[in-house]
This record gives C-alpha cells, structure tokens and sequence, in this order.
C-alpha cells in the first residue's frame, strides 16, 4: 500500500509548455513534471531562485497524470514591445522597459497555445530520499502561499483543487478517485457539458507496469522536463510512460 496525495487541475485556459524555438509558444495535452513541480513550489512558497529548495522539491516527489480530456486547443496571436538590448543599460520593471526612447523599442511577435477546459488529476507521492511530507504538500494546497495558476500567469484553476491523501495498492486506483462533478448533479452532466472523450490517458514515472501492474499497450518516451535550475531555465530528460484506456474499460 502507497500513501498518494491527489488533486484536480481545471481550468478554462491552461498551458503546459514545451520546447520553445523562435516565435512558436506550443503546448502539452497535460501537464509534465515541471509544471507539477512548479505548481507545488508556488503552494510552498519556494521562489525560482531558492536553489536548495527547488533541489528539495524535485527530490521529494513521483507524479502521475490521468488526462480525463485534453480540452481544446486555442492559438493566441501575441505581440509584445520590448527594448532593444543596449550596453549597460538593465530595465528592473515592466514600465521601464515601456519607458525607453520610441527608436529602441521593437515589437516580437508570436503565437501561443493554450488548452481550452482541459480536465486532469494528478497523484503524488514520495521517493525514498524525501525530504517533504504529503502532510505539508497538502496543506500547501489548499492555503498556497504564491497564486497557482496552470502553466501561464493568464490560467488560474477555475475550480478547487480538492486535494486530499489517499492510500491505495495501485497508482491506477488513486487516479480513478473521483471528485465532486464540476457542473450538473453527477459524472454524467459533467461529462456531457465539458464534452469528455471516451478514453482517457495515464501518463507516470517509474516502471512500466507501475500503472495497475499490467505493462501491456504502455508506451513510453523521453520527456525533457525535469526541472534542473529554475532561475535559468534549465531542463533534463526523464523516461515517461504512457497508456490509452477506453471507457469501458475503465473501473
């Protein structure tokens, strides 16, 4: 038996970045390690730079994804004026950067990507080397000490997270916990309003038969998404594992 801690992601917008090159901001189904870890480094309070504290986080936790719907997907055309990098000039805020002189000023560019009424619950647990508690995550949780949001500033769950500790013989168990229906009086209504699809994905870490202990129809991949050093961006890869399952085949 595992002691999980489980919780909900909802959101009318949620963005779950990938590897960004030139003007292209795609993004993920559902979330990866870092968003997960970022999320809960906001409920802790852990700031970018507090290396020792992101180390801990990182160290401290295993997670697992059951994507009930992907959502739909919504491109945003996006410009946005920044100064021109100039010698021994640092702009410290956003109205100093506005604040430069008219000629240096340039306009990027983009395209991002965003996950429209996606659903997903997410499972947490502990690694042998952790130094955190299920305890304290929780607790973090349901009073955060940063604003969470799903990927982006501009996503900000659009329903209580419900997080709570359960303990269970499989991890696929723990995932297919249910939660209060978001809308209408039972899973039905909710599934009809938000347009759920007849399958959903599980997506862990681990082993390949850590699911439910049947590694059969799993697939599995390297995700880049290991949180490495927050305050530059860096990123190392992680062995992912992966499943479909129909409706009906599930419990």
């Amino acid at each position: 038996m595992t002691e999980y801690l489980v919780f909900r992601l909802y959101a009318p917008l949620a963005s779950w970045g990938e590897a960004a090159v030139g003007e292209s901001r795609p993004t993920a189904t559902y979330p990866g390690r870092s968003a997960i870890i970022g999320l809960l480094g906001a409920a802790l309070g852990v700031r970018r730079d507090d290396d020792e504290g992101q180390r801990q986080l990182r160290d401290s936790v295993a997670i697992a994804i059951k994507q009930r719907s992907p959502g739909s997907l919504m491109r945003d055309y996006h410009t946005v004026q920044v100064p021109a990098s100039q010698a021994k000039v640092t702009y410290r805020t956003r109205r100093d950067e506005l604040s430069a002189p008219r000629r240096v000023i340039n306009t990027i560019l983009s395209s991002r990507d965003y996950r429209c009424d996606g659903l997903w619950t997410v499972a947490v647990w502990l690694t042998p080397q952790a130094e955190l508690t299920l305890e304290q995550l929780e607790q973090a949780l349901k009073a955060p000490h940063f604003p969470l949001y799903l990927g982006r500033k501009s996503c900000p769950p659009a329903a209580p997270l419900a997080p709570r500790r359960e303990t269970f013989a499989q991890l696929r168990d723990v995932l297919d916990a249910g939660f209060p229906p978001l809308c209408g009086k039972d899973e039905g209504d909710e599934s009809r309003a938000l347009r759920l699809p007849e399958s959903a994905l599980y997506a862990w870490e681990g082993a390949a038969d850590a699911l439910d202990g049947n590694g059969q129809g799993v697939e599995s991949s390297e995700a880049w998404d290991m949180p490495l050093n927050r305050r530059r961006w860096q990123f190392g890869p992680r062995v992912e594992y992966r499943r479909v399952v129909r409706a009906r085949e599930e419990r």
